[in-house]
């Protein structure tokens, strides 16, 4: 039994941080390439941290509880599957309850050290991105795990990785996006 071997867990590891760290440089290229923009709204480096973390995060929490699913034997088919659709809307909720909590945090924020913005816009802001990443990072935690468990290799050793940085890379990208959309930038 080598699968849980340091020589095992190493071996299926190393790829997939070699693919993150590489996802990671690409979103830090991102935001170097706006820069600009950027600094000329303070008040969006305060969002960009806690707005890129949400998709990861709620991903991964998805992930996980796909991945649980998987080892108990409850989640073998995608389209009818309840743990799935269950999985999906709870990670929905707590994704945009997030984006509604950060707005607000970052709004109070921006108040007290004179970056104002209007509420509203930035609560669009919040939303837009939040929901174009929640979209996109649950997608790709379902076809990542469903493939994983599929391929014989363990949904907590690619999923969780992998999520986590494409939830940056995806969370980057909608922030700018969302603020070409509603002409911010």
């Amino acid at each position: 039994m080598t699968y849980y071997t340091v020589k095992g867990i190493v071996g299926r590891g190393f790829p997939i941080l070699l693919v993150t760290s590489i996802i990671g440089i690409f979103s830090g290229q991102i935001l170097n390439i706006e820069i600009d923009k950027i600094v000329s709204m303070p008040i969006i480096l305060v969002l960009i941290p806690a707005l890129i973390k949400i998709g990861g995060d709620t991903g991964s929490m998805l992930g996980a509880r796909l991945s649980s699913s998987f080892h108990m034997g409850l989640g073998s088919h995608l389209h009818r599957s309840p743990v799935v659709r269950n999985s999906v809307y709870a990670a929905i909720i707590v994704g945009l309850v997030a984006c509604v909590f950060v707005s607000i945090t970052v709004w109070i924020t921006g108040m007290l050290f004179d970056m104002r913005i209007s509420f509203l816009t930035l609560l669009a802001l919040c939303l837009l991105a939040g929901t174009f990443e929640l979209l996109a990072v649950f997608s790709a935690t379902i076809a990542i795990a469903f493939a994983s468990h599929r391929f014989g290799v363990d949904p907590d050793d690619t999923v969780i990785p992998l999520i986590a940085t494409l939830g940056d890379l995806i969370g980057v990208s909608g922030i700018f996006m969302a603020m070409h959309i509603m002409n911010l930038i």
